[in-house]
């Protein structure tokens, strides 16, 4: 397994920018397919983006298609959304997972891996 750790959350009002970094620990960082989850309050965990090890490919939910990019720095073995446009509908938890494969995944069952979560809230 390996270890991760959220940042960058925060308040912002709507329209504003964050961007959230999750930080790895563990040897094989570059062999985890990476992705970005968020739970809202009374909702269930949802998927939000996610990346190969190699970057090359990335999935998105489509609320957050042209707003939200995920990129990753193996080198650095940090993963990190960048998240502009945002919307009161954007405020939730947001998580970091990692899966011990190499191929991508929105669905949360397959990822091993959680960070503790960062909050984001976005102000109308």
């Amino acid at each position: 397994q390996v270890q991760l750790v959220e940042s960058g959350g925060g308040l912002v009002q709507a329209g504003g920018s964050l961007r959230l970094s999750c930080a790895a620990s563990g040897r094989t960082f570059s062999s985890y397919a990476m992705g970005w989850f968020r739970q809202a309050p009374g909702k269930e965990r949802e998927f939000v983006a996610s990346i190969s090890w190699a970057g090359t490919i990335k999935y998105y939910v489509d609320s957050v298609k042209g707003r939200f990019t995920i990129s990753r720095d193996n080198a650095k073995r940090t993963m990190y959304l960048q998240m502009a446009s945002l919307k009161p509908e954007d405020t939730a938890v947001y998580y970091c997972a990692a899966r011990g494969s190499a191929s991508v995944s929105r669905i949360a069952s397959d990822y091993d891996s959680w960070g503790q979560g960062t909050q984001v809230t976005v102000s109308s």
